[in-house]
């Protein structure tokens, strides 16, 4: 990846990494923990504080231990990332996306102990996991690099190449 190419994306991902902490900090002071606000039938905020990591897993380990392995991945990611070609913009934009919400989501618990969330799907019957806006980053930058992986793999098979991996 060229020096300007990951100029663009490093202040890509600060942007998105102040976004969501901007986001967060609102909830923190603006409303108390466990207020529910509903917007929509099947949508509400919920002032909530996740001490694991995604669904709430590994919520028995330590801070030190879930920030480490937080920042492990960070590092794979960014690995990952520096090693996509130019023609890859939808790999780099989701490679972008996914590391703004693992900083955001990673600045919460080192400085607080949890992660902030608040977004909450729900019907009368049944609930979705509350989450936050760095959630919404990884998943849709993930499904971006997804994606890219499969534009790549039917242009290659559509030019007469197979892949064996």
């Amino acid at each position: 990846m060229s020096a300007r190419a990951i100029g663009f994306y490093a202040v890509l991902i600060v942007l998105l990494t102040v976004a969501d902490q901007v986001v967060k900090e609102l909830v923190e002071t603006m409303m108390p923990l466990h207020e529910r606000i509903g917007l929509l039938p099947f949508l509400s905020l919920l002032h909530s504080r996740n001490t694991g990591i995604a669904f709430s897993m590994f919520s028995g380990m330590s801070d030190l231990a879930l920030s480490l392995v937080m920042a492990g991945v960070i590092l794979f990611i960014g690995y990952l990332a520096l090693r996509t070609g130019a023609a890859q913009k939808w790999a780099r934009f989701g490679f972008a996306l996914i590391l703004g919400g693992a900083f955001g989501n990673l600045i919460d618990r080192l400085t607080n102990g949890f992660v902030t969330d608040y977004i909450y799907f729900h019907t009368p019957v049944w609930s979705f996991a509350i989450f936050n806006l760095a959630d919404v980053f990884i998943t849709v930058g993930a499904g971006l690099v997804i994606l890219d992986e499969f534009l790549d793999w039917r242009r290659g098979r559509m030019g007469g190449q197979t892949h064996a991996d």
